[in-house]
């Protein structure tokens, strides 16, 4: 077994977050912006183990398997930009502020989850995995939940479902005043943010890729109008759907429907850059993939 990350490794990552967490109990008035407002231990386990496999998947893959430099680096910042909304003050700022809280779901669930997806790292992943973990990887319930889940049916429902489903006002007020639901409601949003563009951005053609580069584009569409009809009614609704931040308090000077217009916003025109954005990166791969078969197979 390569030990480019071995026990010792782990362990320094335990201290390191043991040290977080006492520094967050005991200091939470006195600490930087990029410290964290709220300690977590699965957000911190599960991003900071992400980074260390995948430094020890690249020192165990030959250096012909590894990435190009720009996808490690797409890689790198998506999962830096999920630490920065998760593990430092700007939670903070989004449990008090509706629109702080859509710009921080838009990098879990599009902005850094489409790096992520952009990185296409999952092979360097995998080779930097505890080897005793491997085999649940490989599970055929796992794979069989993950076929479903990213199903081109089941995929756009879901991504569009869950961020309705948290902003329903009744269930988004409940979710906003509970820490163990809110911290459900960000890894639901940046989990699936991550399998949905990992589906849509593969750059492989279809097979071995699992949808075809015309059906990449019709779930790109699929998924732009119902997130642009929300953006539009919470922009321009005159109606406060979420008083929730009146009880924690704002804490910038912004009325309720300021406030409720600027997330509004967020959703809209953000949301549809990103679709955008994926809309190129599918035609682009779909241009090179034709080119490489032509050159593979000259007529």
């Amino acid at each position: 077994m390569t030990r480019v990350f071995s026990w010792p490794g782990y362990g320094a990552l335990l201290a390191l977050g043991a040290a977080l967490y006492l520094l967050c109990r005991l200091f939470p008035a006195d600490l930087p912006l990029w410290m964290p407002w709220e300690f977590h231990w699965p957000e911190f386990l599960a991003l900071s183990l992400t980074l260390a496999w995948f430094v020890r998947g690249l020192n165990i893959l030959p250096t012909t398997r590894h990435p190009p430099l720009w996808r490690k680096i797409s890689f790198l910042a998506g999962v830096l930009s999920f630490y920065v909304v998760l593990q430092t003050h700007v939670d903070y700022y989004a449990q008090h502020m509706f629109f702080v809280h859509r710009w921080a779901h838009f990098v879990l669930h599009h902005a850094g989850a489409f790096l992520i997806a952009l990185g296409m790292s999952g092979e360097v992943l995998y080779a930097g995995l505890p080897d005793f973990l491997k085999p649940g990887v490989k599970a055929r319930t796992v794979q069989a939940v993950m076929s479903f889940l990213q199903h081109p049916a089941v995929a756009p429902v879901l991504f569009v479902g869950l961020l309705y489903f948290w902003l329903i006002p009744a269930i988004h007020t409940y979710v906003m005043l509970d820490s163990p639901l809110y911290q459900l409601m960000n890894a639901t949003m940046a989990i699936n943010g991550v399998m949905f563009w990992s589906l849509i951005l593969d750059s492989r053609a279809s097979p071995p890729a699992r949808l075809s580069h015309l059906m990449r584009a019709m779930l790109i569409l699929v998924i732009e109008l119902p997130q642009m009809v929300l953006g539009a009614i919470l922009s321009l609704s005159m109606t406060d759907f979420y008083p929730v931040y009146q009880i924690c308090g704002r804490v910038l000077d912004m009325t309720a429907l300021n406030d409720q217009h600027y997330g509004g916003l967020v959703i809209w025109l953000p949301g549809t850059l990103t679709s955008f954005a994926a809309m190129i990166v599918v035609l682009v791969t779909m241009r090179l993939n034709e080119e490489r078969a032509e050159h593979e197979n000259p007529a």
